[in-house]
């Protein structure tokens, strides 16, 4: 057995020289570690890069022109516009002014066209909501959002599929659902036939 080896082997029986034993291990861990590391990290980043992206993106809701759904899939239709008596909520008057849509608490809203938001917060009986201005006179109504879920600010431009924020149930509201709204020169008007005119019918 040669002198070096000899040494270490009497070292490495002494409680310092397990420590410098595992001092040096640990150094050698972590350097192999700092060079392996990028190369194994590499495909994880690009994964990573387009998963983000489609998250960020999401679903996006169907459009036609400026003018798109107000939720993206499938819905399930709650009370439409007009006479409409409902049963379940004690305070619902029979004369409805919007059109409700549900896909469950926390599903996003979107703007369904162009415009300037001009109320994002509480507002009325409608909770947590939106409502943008077209133009000419011509509003919509996004009512009845989570608290903290808005995504937009008052005076922010949006256009059709700009996220608003996520279904809720505050304000007069007796489940999570979205009360989609509009108004002609502050009159409210049944939304289905002016979507339906721009080849968006709602079901």
């Amino acid at each position: 057995m040669g002198a070096p080896v000899a040494t270490a082997a009497a070292l490495a029986n002494t409680r310092t020289g397990r420590r410098i034993g595992i001092l040096l291990l640990l150094f050698l861990t972590l350097l192999i570690g700092m060079l392996v590391t990028p190369l194994v990290a590499i495909p994880f980043a690009v994964a990573g890069d387009q998963v983000t992206s489609d998250v960020r993106t999401g679903p996006i809701p169907a459009a036609n022109g400026e003018w798109g759904y107000p939720q993206a899939g499938g819905y399930f239709k709650g009370r439409g516009y007009g006479v409409n008596p409902s049963n379940r909520c004690s305070y619902c008057t029979e004369m409805h002014h919007g059109y409700d849509m549900a896909q469950g608490c926390g599903s996003t809203i979107y703007a369904a066209g162009p415009g300037i938001a001009i109320v994002a917060g509480s507002y009325q009986n409608y909770g947590n909501a939106v409502v943008i201005d077209h133009g000419h006179g011509l509003v919509s109504i996004y009512g009845h959002m989570q608290w903290g879920s808005l995504l937009v600010q008052q005076g922010q431009g949006v256009t059709a599929g700009t996220p608003l924020g996520k279904e809720g149930t505050t304000g007069r509201s007796y489940g999570c659902h979205l009360h989609f709204e509009m108004r002609q020169d502050g009159v409210p008007f049944d939304p289905q036939p002016f979507l339906a005119a721009r080849g968006l019918p709602l079901q």
